[in-house]
């Protein structure tokens, strides 16, 4: 079994990365609130730099590849989470709720 710097195998890493993305995935399906999809795509792109790290980590790369990528999602993660607050506050205003499934104020 391969282990990474710390001693921890990827497998773990792995594992929790995978359970993590299940989760956000079965949260954005399942959830009509607007703010629970946002925190659902949080889990989606919080699962992927584990996975990222973990095998940045794992792969033993003379570069920082894969913390280069997490910073970058983490960077893209928080502009979606500000874009998306801004147009759900707009929303809100307009229509008094942020269901999903009522939201009109964007159909042509």
């Amino acid at each position: 079994m391969s282990h990474s710097t710390y001693g921890i195998p990827i497998t773990w890493f792995l594992t929790v990365g995978a359970l993590l993305f299940c989760i956000g995935l079965f949260g954005l399906m399942v959830r009509r609130n607007a703010i629970g999809m946002l925190l659902s795509i949080e889990l989606l792109l919080n699962a992927a730099n584990i996975n990222f790290l973990a095998f940045g980590s794992y792969l033993k790369l003379p570069t920082i590849t894969g913390q280069v990528f997490a910073i970058f999602v983490i960077t893209l993660a928080a502009a979606e989470a500000a874009i998306g607050l801004a147009i759900l506050i707009n929303i809100y205003r307009l229509e008094l709720h942020i269901d999903a499934d009522k939201i009109t104020a964007m159909k042509l």
